[in-house]
């Protein structure tokens, strides 16, 4: 199935890894040329080459974190004309206990999480609208919208964005600037798996034992975390030519845990 996107230019901040490097590898595949941006360079580097080999589609990276104005102008400097954007990031680390998240935490997941991805929406939306085309996806987290309580530090600054992102998709929609959002569960990344073992040192339960834990916690329907290609796909059709009447959606992908009927 062609997109429509061919020849388009993306930037995925935090296209690293996880459901960012997935995501951006869905849209290689259909010939938009991207740059992709993370904190890490050794990752970021080898993410750019994969991406590149498996498309034979030109892929730039830049270091920088989204979170900062600094990393924020860079990204944009390397590409700062794009007609799509996708913004993810690593989640944050598991809150078991409440009381033990720190003024720092907030600040941090807040600037990653919610005034990072508004900032850098900002600095391409007038763009987006002078050339009547665009496309902005933000990867967030299921607990933005069905709160958990070991996810706090991740639900949170989602909700605010969600908010912000779905008021601002109702005006731009005319220029025909799209924005949704993608809510995702539980899904097999390389963030989770390092997740798990830093949130719990000297723990000697199997990667396997931590995911069954989690599925039985939350009961997920499916009875599997999801895989990241799985939302990278999404994610593409979210930034295709089809989704021209799709306006501030947010999507959920979690194998079942969350229903409403409206």
């Amino acid at each position: 199935m062609d997109l429509g996107i061919r020849g388009r230019k993306a930037i995925v901040a935090g296209g690293s890894a996880g459901l960012g490097k997935s995501s951006a590898l869905a849209l290689a595949r259909e010939g938009v040329e991207l740059v992709i941006s993370a904190r890490g360079e050794e990752r970021l580097i080898e993410a750019a080459a994969e991406i590149q080999e498996k498309t034979k589609t030109p892929v730039k990276w830049v270091v920088a974190d989204h979170g900062t104005a600094d990393g924020r102008a860079r990204l944009l400097a390397a590409c700062p004309e794009p007609d799509i954007l996708v913004i993810t990031c690593s989640p944050p680390k598991f809150t078991p206990d409440f009381r033990e998240i720190s003024v720092d935490d907030w600040q941090q997941a807040l600037a990653t999480g919610m005034i990072g991805p508004i900032e850098l929406m900002k600095g391409v939306i007038d763009g987006m609208r002078s050339r009547k085309w665009g496309r902005i996806v933000n990867v967030m987290t299921l607990a933005a919208r069905a709160p958990v309580d070991f996810r706090l530090l991740s639900g949170p600054p989602r909700s605010g964005l969600a908010n912000y992102t779905v008021a601002m998709a109702k005006p731009l929609a005319k220029d025909n600037v799209i924005i949704n959002n993608i809510l995702p569960g539980m899904h097999h990344t390389g963030g989770i798996r390092e997740r798990f073992q830093s949130d719990k040192p000297g723990a000697t339960d199997s990667y396997e034992t931590e995911v069954q834990q989690i599925i039985d916690r939350l009961r997920i329907p499916a009875g599997r975390f999801g895989e990241a290609d799985d939302v990278g796909a999404f994610c593409a059709m979210f930034c295709s030519e089809f989704a021209n009447y799709t306006i501030g959606q947010s999507l959920i992908i979690d194998g079942g845990v969350h229903h409403s009927l409206f």
